[in-house]
């Protein structure tokens, strides 16, 4: 199989850091996550202006057709430069469940407002007794003439208090965790009975607590069939844990490069510490561990197109597991060859190693997909 990017990929990929180094730098991401929302529209214009809000839609759907490996390339350069906009959440997670669960009437009144950086689209499937579970839904959604009536309460929804529409998950049928009776119906922010109450998280984010009362959306507000919005929320979600992989693999080589330049640069006896064995030996064991976090990253984004639900999900969990496992180890050695300046608010370092610990929390954590995996027939199937 050919890894090589191509031309178009390339520069894809050259711009981002360009555009990182330009208008993103370290202390430009300090502001603005100090500010009350955690994001900043003007960043959110510049994406759009590169292209990249639309990238992952169809042309024919108003976006630019861009595919995983795209997405893959996002993702590093945002992780690099710790982006904090919501691009995995409001473009690739949300727009997965439009390119699989809409009709081509529906997208083409979304995707172009998406794409232009106009409409701030999000999830909101997480409950507080769910954890990771995609089929608990206790939000329930109940038919009432000319359209649905929503009542329950999601939480940890990105970008909740700055959204303007969300996609909520609610039951319109079975018990709270059959696979049937899910349905996926677009909800206003400001919409009567719809209360949001925005935190702050480890790493500098924002999530919601949203709470649905007596919510009344329109029948067109549902995404494909009311009763059939798993198999919509489990292919989403395999795809953004590859997405999130490839940033957690951008973050962790940042970190290995911040670490041996500073290695270079200490001086202590005499010395560059740098100049150490036992020091080349640790950063050597965290370029090993970077390298296997991106292995398995590109195994994800290689899988993504996978029909197979089954061999599809294997391949997330796979990359999970290693990308938490590397992320762990890089970090923790980032801050120790460091030292003490690796945990100031002033020092990105310490940033990047928060940064890695939310990932693991999204979407499953390294032990939820080692349970699931091992209650499989593992990756190569039984003996």
């Amino acid at each position: 199989m050919n890894f090589d990017l191509s031309e178009e990929q390339r520069l894809l990929a050259d711009s981002l850091a360009k555009w990182a180094a330009r208008s993103y730098d370290f202390d430009r991401r300090q502001k603005i996550c100090a500010t009350p929302e955690g994001r900043s529209p003007a960043v959110w214009a510049e994406l759009a202006d590169l292209g990249l809000t639309g990238l992952p839609f169809a042309e024919a759907d108003g976006g630019y057709g861009g595919g995983p490996v795209e997405t893959m390339i996002v993702m590093e350069a945002i992780g690099r430069a710790l982006v904090t906009e919501p691009w995995l959440d409001a473009v690739v997670f949300t727009g997965a469940l439009l390119r699989h669960g809409a009709d081509s009437e529906r997208r083409a009144a979304l995707v172009p407002a998406i794409a232009a950086g106009e409409l701030l689209l999000v999830a909101a499937i997480g409950e507080p007794q769910a954890r990771w579970t995609l089929a608990d839904v206790a939000t329930r959604a109940t038919p009432i003439a000319g359209g649905w009536r929503l009542d329950g309460v999601k939480t940890l929804v990105p970008h909740g208090a700055a959204a303007d529409r969300f996609v909520v998950s609610a039951r319109t049928g079975g018990d709270r965790t059959s696979p049937i009776g899910i349905g996926l119906f677009l909800v206003d922010r400001t919409a009567p009975g719809v209360s949001v109450v925005s935190h702050e998280t480890h790493d500098g984010g924002r999530v919601a607590d949203v709470r649905l009362d007596e919510v009344t959306v329109a029948a067109e507000a549902v995404i494909g069939d009311p009763a059939r919005g798993l198999p919509i929320l489990e292919r989403a979600t395999d795809e953004t844990i590859a997405a999130i992989s490839a940033e957690a693999v951008g973050i962790m080589d940042e970190a290995l490069k911040t670490t041996v330049e500073y290695l270079k640069t200490r001086v202590q006896f005499g010395r560059a510490i740098g100049s150490f064995q036992v020091l080349q030996h640790r950063a050597a064991d965290m370029f090993v561990a970077v390298e296997q976090a991106r292995s398995m990253a590109l195994w994800a984004t290689m899988s993504v197109g996978e029909e197979d639900v089954v061999t599809r999900r294997k391949a997330m969990a796979a990359a999970k597991i290693q990308v938490a496992k590397s992320a762990r180890f890089v970090g923790q050695q980032a801050i120790q060859l460091h030292g003490g300046i690796a945990m100031t608010w002033e020092y990105k370092v310490g940033h990047l190693f928060k940064r890695l610990t939310m990932i693991d929390k999204r979407f499953g954590d390294l032990d939820h997909h080692l349970d699931w995996l091992a209650a499989t027939d593992g990756l190569v199937g039984a003996a």
